[in-house]
């Protein structure tokens, strides 16, 4: 162990405990997501979190391997609950192929509705917006490079849309996760845009209303491309 480190064990409001890397990772992500990766000093980190720069350093070993430990806890959680809706909707269907919509459902709504409910994984969309920003370039390449959990998602897609090559269900899958995004990076601009006509207060509307949209551009008729 190292010298200096702070290994205590913090308590949290429910009366539970907490160790120190969870601590810093909890401070951490609320700081990234309000301030940005690049604004926010290790020294406010640490008084944030209560813990010494030892503890940071022990624990991440810099403020860049911080930020890549922020982006695989967050994936960890939101990959579960897709994971988790899919296999129930694979089960409903008797162990075959979902309907394309269900398939969608799994994909986009432990996104949308941790946006809208969990201040967790609301502030972990967000930091994912600013790793894209600012963060290091190995955090930069971890975003374009893990999507292993979208393979699965790939497969049902390609077995519900027979009609379509496998190349085209990668581009529709890759559009529809750009639907996703923009929930959580311009959700402001279509209430600017809209004058105040879309309301963004309807969890259930607006999971509604994307997964009409990304149902129907993944269903579209098929038309080979040059």
């Amino acid at each position: 162990m190292k010298a200096g480190a702070d290994t205590a064990v913090e308590t949290d409001a429910a009366g539970g405990r907490q160790d120190t890397k969870e601590v810093i990772l909890d401070a951490a992500e609320k700081l990234f997501a309000e301030k940005s990766y690049s604004a926010v000093s290790l020294r406010e980190l640490t008084q944030a979190a209560g813990v010494n720069l030892a503890a940071v350093n022990y624990h991440f070993g810099s403020k860049d391997a911080l930020l890549i430990a922020l982006f695989r806890r967050g994936a960890i959680e939101l990959n579960r609950a897709r994971a988790r809706l899919l296999r129930e909707a694979e089960e409903r269907a008797g162990g075959g192929t979902p309907p394309v919509r269900e398939i969608v459902a799994a994909l986009v709504l432990p996104a949308i509705r941790y946006s809208f409910t969990s201040t967790r994984l609301a502030l972990y969309n967000q930091f994912v917006a600013f790793a894209r920003g600012d963060g290091p370039a190995e955090a930069r390449e971890m975003l374009d490079k893990e999507v292993g959990h979208l393979q699965r998602f790939a497969l049902s897609l390609a077995r519900a849309l027979p009609h379509l090559p496998q190349h085209e269900v990668y581009w529709r899958l890759h559009f529809a996760m750009g639907v996703q995004h923009s929930l959580y990076t311009d959700m402001k601009r279509l209430e600017t845009l809209s004058g105040g006509l879309c309301q963004l207060d309807d969890l259930e509307a607006v999971a509604a209303r994307v997964i009409d949209y990304v149902t129907a551009g993944l269903e579209a008729p098929f038309t080979a491309k040059g």
